[in-house]
């Protein structure tokens, strides 16, 4: 009898209902106006556009949907378009999403970039060892603005955000019964400090070494006595990496303003090489192994020599390992520095340039266009030029390269069957890419030295890139590899569009040198202003035997392939030698 009753009693709300008008909404388009054929059914009532109701209403509505649905949604038609696209929704979406953001950041659109990028923020990992192998995702920070960088210790994971906070996951990784890394549910975040430009551990790619970690940061400094004010000063500070303490801090003179750390050199004699706004590279040297003891003492800050000898170069971006530096100009140009014998010969083939007294000595590479990111390895390296082709040079024992055999190169070689990579990584002895499909699905692919699980289903290895055994997220944009785990990070700026250009007709098969006509255009690296400069700093020189020596520096710098520095150098030895043997007398005007 209650079912029976309960059931007449939802009957009469229903025929009520069903009597009611003027509460039906159209499915179709809002922007096309009413269905065609149009009479009115009974009982239907007239149809409801969504253009009729306030804006503020379809926008508070829409804010309740996932992301993904908003995207989707606004892809239907002209007048969703519109309404997914406003800020008010983003806004609303991103208040959702991050509660404790307090700035939305900058752009054109500051809220949705904001809201998007707190949406695809992730790290991913997969371990190498153990039976299971599937990708796990990180403890995301509430207070994180997105991800802009990550570094992996050995026990612990620093994460950048786009607002400056660097955040330290804490215990972040274990190890299970079944021999596999794993991330600790009860892992937490604390927040290390703000205002942090940039940061920088060992960059071997044994996290074993990563002991201190250099952050580059902004700080508030009194003013000198007698003003109020306060100025903002860089600075570097140290901190323990198994703890987070801080050790150590630098403090720079308010008129020098950086942006990018790197270290380079052993523990003992640790370079910090410092990049400022204006694109010079500053270097100083600390010892690691004195860090922790509580003392006070003054480091010199010196320009570095890749700054001191080619003024007119204006550095971009810099990677470094323990023993070289790789430097990528605004135009695109890249320049090399080298500190030991072993990993010059790896790189070049040859010692004929090395000075072991005079190891800041920058070497230009010669590349046929501008390159934009570069991957450094122990001793082989990646480099993306602007149409998104992938050279490689160095040591190819493992197959590292991606060549299809172990033959070393000692110049920039092109992978031809890869294109537009998103991000590439090169280790000790492999290689990592992550590509794009054209259906937006992401891929990667490795190359080299597969032992200890690096290539995920290859264990022997290969000489090319292979596809691996990876689930890759859809947001992915960074990769790091350790001895332990692959690293993924995931995150979407919407800011940050794809700079790849197309490749001209008459450059796809080969690469052929530029043409003597060639314009501004075919001369990326700033050719004719660096001779320019060369050629001043020749006369500079007082006498012969130095100008020799001057040209013979400047042939390294020179992007020209290895037979033809080492044409030119024994040419200069000989010209030297015929000059010095002519006696003290005037030099003839054939001389």
């Amino acid at each position: 009898m209650v079912r029976r009753s309960r059931r007449q009693k939802l009957q009469k709300v229903t025929g009520l209902c069903g009597r009611e008008e003027g509460l039906r909404v159209k499915r179709s388009c809002p922007s096309c106006g009413p269905e065609p054929g149009g009479e009115e059914k009974k009982g239907r009532g007239n149809p409801i556009s969504v253009q009729l109701f306030p804006p503020e209403l379809v926008e508070h509505i829409i804010s309740f949907l996932p992301v993904r649905d908003v995207v989707a949604l606004g892809q239907t038609c002209h007048y969703f378009h519109e309404v997914c696209d406003a800020e008010g929704v983003w806004r609303r979406i991103c208040r959702r999403l991050s509660p404790r953001l307090r700035e939305q950041g900058s752009g054109v659109r500051p809220w949705k970039r904001a809201a998007i990028l707190n949406y695809t923020k992730g790290l991913y990992f997969q371990a190498f060892g153990g039976r299971r192998r599937c990708l796990s995702k990180s403890v995301a920070p509430l207070l994180a603005h997105g991800y802009r960088r990550f570094l992996p210790t050995k026990d612990h994971v620093f994460i950048l955000d786009y607002v400056g906070t660097l955040f330290f996951l804490k215990n972040a990784l274990v190890s299970s019964t079944l021999g596999q890394i794993q991330w600790k549910r009860a892992c937490r975040y604390v927040v290390l400090c703000r205002g942090a430009k940039d940061f920088a551990s060992d960059p071997r790619c044994d996290t074993v070494y990563r002991k201190y970690l250099y952050v580059l940061a902004t700080r508030e400094q009194p003013g000198v006595v007698g003003t109020t004010g306060s100025r903002a000063c860089d600075c570097v500070e140290v901190y323990l990496q198994s703890s987070g303490q801080r050790v150590f801090k630098m403090t720079f003179h308010h008129s020098m303003s950086f942006k990018q750390i790197v270290l380079v050199g052993q523990e003992t004699q640790r370079a910090l090489l410092l990049l400022t706004e204006e694109g010079k590279i500053y270097s100083l040297v600390v010892n690691e192994t004195q860090l922790d003891q509580p003392r006070s003492y003054t480091v010199q800050l010196a320009l570095r020599k890749v700054s001191r000898c080619l003024p007119h170069l204006r550095v971009a971006g810099m990677a470094s390992n323990q023993s070289s530096t790789l430097y990528i100009t605004d135009q695109g140009g890249v320049y090399f520095e080298v500190h030991t014998p072993g990993v010059y010969r790896d790189l070049f083939g040859t010692l004929q340039a090395f000075d072991p007294l005079d190891q800041q000595m920058p070497l230009a590479l010669s590349l046929p266009a501008k390159v934009l990111f570069c991957a450094l390895g122990y001793n082989h390296l990646g480099l993306v030029d602007e149409f998104g082709r992938l050279f490689m040079q160095g040591n190819n024992r493992y197959g590292q390269l991606g060549t299809g055999d172990r033959m070393d190169r000692g110049e920039p070689t092109q992978v031809h069957y890869l294109q537009r990579p998103i991000a590439l990584w090169c280790g000790l002895n492999h290689s990592l890419v992550l590509s794009q499909g054209s259906d937006f699905s992401k891929e990667l692919l490795g190359c080299g030295c597969g032992a200890g699980g690096r290539l995920p289903g290859w264990p022997k290895g290969s000489a090319s890139f292979v596809k691996l055994h990876v689930k890759v997220p859809l947001c992915a944009c960074s990769l790091c590899s350790t001895r332990e785990c692959l690293y993924m990070l995931s995150s979407h700026d919407i800011e940050h569009h794809p700079t790849y250009r197309d490749l001209p007709a008459s450059r796809v098969v080969g690469t052929p040198e530029p043409s003597l006509g060639a314009g501004a255009s075919q001369d990326p690296g700033g050719a004719a202003q660096a001779c320019e400069e060369y050629l001043n700093q020749i006369h500079s020189c007082p006498t012969l035997q130095d100008r020799m020596e001057k040209m013979k520096e400047i042939v390294g710098w020179m992007p020209l392939m290895a037979a033809q520095k080492d044409f030119f150098w024994e040419a200069l030895d000989l010209l030297q030698r015929t000059a010095a043997g002519v006696g003290s007398g005037p030099p003839t005007p054939e001389s």
